[in-house]
Formats: structure tokens, sequence, C-alpha cells
């Protein structure tokens, strides 16, 4: 009888110390409310914009042609801020969140669809007016330029690509890695910071370029209230489509951009996105040795120089041609 009395405290104990964790961990991993994380990550340019039941979060300064950027899966728009002060000197940029990413948050519909994704993007071009402009994105960020670009060739200046990933994200989905395990959805309570802090300096080719306020950042956003399972609900939707016959067809002229030390979007996929980039008017390659997937982040400035200059080329090269035009 005494064995079992010792038995029933043991287990007694046992139950109270696992309710007390699993009571502490849902305590420190609770969720962010939206209106915290707008009051810490809302900045002046912040503005919000009603697009088919979806409240956008987007920024756009400047003055002049109009560039929109397109971020990263897990990321958010404020990860541009380099590109955006090499170009709003002389150029409208647009930027925003994606469903399940940011300050926009979770998509009400539950659709996190490449459908739903580019369809978001159309209705927010449409609303923003930006008449015909240059469209730039990276990893998730640039298959919606991709396939934005390929649907509507006559609104697009130009076409810049920074390690876009679309070849990689279809070769994750034609294989086990591209599945998300019911498991994975624990995230959606228990989130260590240290699962972000991974992510982030696998991205960098040089990890001791990574800053605590990055990690804190996309803890921060991916802490927000339905954000974790929205983001496992868009990576367990995901469909590439042909995405091959997509690129072929491009015919607007491209700016491609790669980190050499990239092992998200590897390197080596440059070289067959340039050969299937084979219908564009023109395009110009540049590398950068040492960097990783997280160009903007780890070199943004010289990343961010090369695209100026790009899009300067473009207007000089536009403007001399109306120069010369004949007048009728």
């Amino acid at each position: 009888m005494k064995a079992l009395r010792i038995l029933g405290y043991f287990f007694g104990a046992l139950i109270a110390f696992m309710t007390i964790a699993v009571i502490t961990a849902l305590w420190v991993y609770r969720d962010i409310p939206a209106e915290v994380l707008e009051a810490k990550y809302a900045g002046p340019a912040s503005r919000f914009l009603n697009v088919a039941g979806v409240r956008i979060h987007y920024h756009d300064e400047g003055e002049g042609p109009a560039v929109l950027l397109l971020h990263a899966n897990f990321s958010n728009l404020i990860g541009w801020n380099p590109w955006v002060d090499a170009l709003k000197d002389s150029y409208r940029v647009v930027r925003m969140d994606f469903t399940s990413h940011g300050l926009t948050g979770p998509d009400p519909t539950g659709d996190y669809s490449q459908e739903r994704t580019l369809a978001l993007v159309e209705k927010f071009i449409d609303a923003m007016d930006l008449g015909r402009f240059s469209i730039a994105g990276t990893s998730m960020g640039g298959t919606m330029a991709i396939h934005y670009t390929h649907k509507y060739p006559e609104r697009i200046d130009s076409l810049i690509l920074l390690s876009p990933g679309s070849l990689e994200g279809k070769k994750r989905k034609s294989g086990s890695r591209g599945e998300v395990p019911d498991i994975a959805y624990l995230l959606k309570y228990i989130m260590p910071r240290a699962l972000p802090e991974f992510m982030l300096r696998g991205g960098y080719g040089d990890p001791d370029k990574l800053t605590e306020e990055q990690i804190d950042r996309w803890y921060d956003m991916w802490m927000r209230e339905g954000q974790r399972e929205a983001q496992l609900d868009r990576l367990k939707q995901y469909k590439p489509g042909d995405i091959d016959q997509i690129i072929r067809e491009l015919e607007r002229p491209v700016l491609l951009l790669w980190g050499e030390a990239n092992t998200t979007a590897k390197f080596e996929q440059a070289g067959e996105f340039q050969h299937l980039l084979e219908s564009v008017e023109s395009l110009k390659f540049i590398s950068y040795p040492g960097v990783g997937h997280m160009a903007v982040q780890e070199d943004g400035k010289t990343s961010g120089r090369d695209v100026r200059t790009f899009l300067d080329q473009r207007r000089a090269a536009a403007a001399d041609n109306a120069a010369v035009a004949p007048v009728e």
C-alpha cells in the first residue's frame, strides 16, 4: 500500500509538473496582438489598404517611375530598406506585406494558394495606380513577379529578380521535403526564437552579418496572432505549376541577381534561369561572391546600387528613344 501511495504521489507530482510546464510554455510563447506589432513596427510610411477582404500593409515612397518590391517567404517589407534608400530619391518605390507575413497577417479566407496570392497582388497594383512600372522580387516574391509579368507584360517596364527561388520551390514540392507534416502545427503553440535565427543564419553567406535586431523582428512577426498557422497553411497549399514554361515565355527586360553563397536557391540555378530566359528583350546578370539568399540584408548597398544603375539606364534609353522618335 505504501508503494502504491508513493507511486500515486510520484505520478501526481509528474502530472502537476507537466501541467505547469505546458502552461508556462503557452505563456512564454503566447501570440503578440496585431496592434502591439503595429505600434512597434509601423513606421511613418506605413499605410493599410483593404484589398479583397484583406488589410494589406504597404509603403509608398518617393516620386518618379514606379517600382514594386515583393519580399521573400517568411520575411516582410522592412527587409527592402536598403533598396528603398537607393531608389526613392528618383523613383516611386512601393512595397507590400504578403498575407501570412508582416503587418498584413492572416488572410480571412484561409486561402494562401499561388492563385489567391497573385490575385491580391493584382488588385493591390490596380488600387495603387502604378501605371507602367518595374517589378522586383526575391524568393517567393520573385515567383509572384514572374507570374505577374507573364500575365501582364504590357504593364511592366522591366523585371528584377533576386535569387527568385522559383525552381527551388518546384524541386521541393516534387519530393517529400515540400510537404508539411501535421506535427509542424505545434509551432502554433510553441515557437522558439532559435527557429527564425536558424533560418536566417542559413540565409547568410557570412552569418556574422546577421543582427539581433533582424532576428527579433522576424520572431515578433511570426508571433503575431494566427501568423504561424497561416504560414504553415501557405507552405501546405503551394503548387508551383509549369514555372519553366512561364519563364521561357517572358519577354520584358530582366535584371537577374544572385548570391554565389546561396544555399536556399542554390547558385547553380542561376545558370538554369538564364537558359530559360531565352525570349526576353534583354538580360543582365550580376552575381555576388560570398553572399547568401538574404542578399538585400547582407549586402543591400551593393545590390541596391546595381538595381539603381539598371533602372537609370532603362530610363535614359527611353528618354533617348523618345527624343529621336519621328514627329507625325
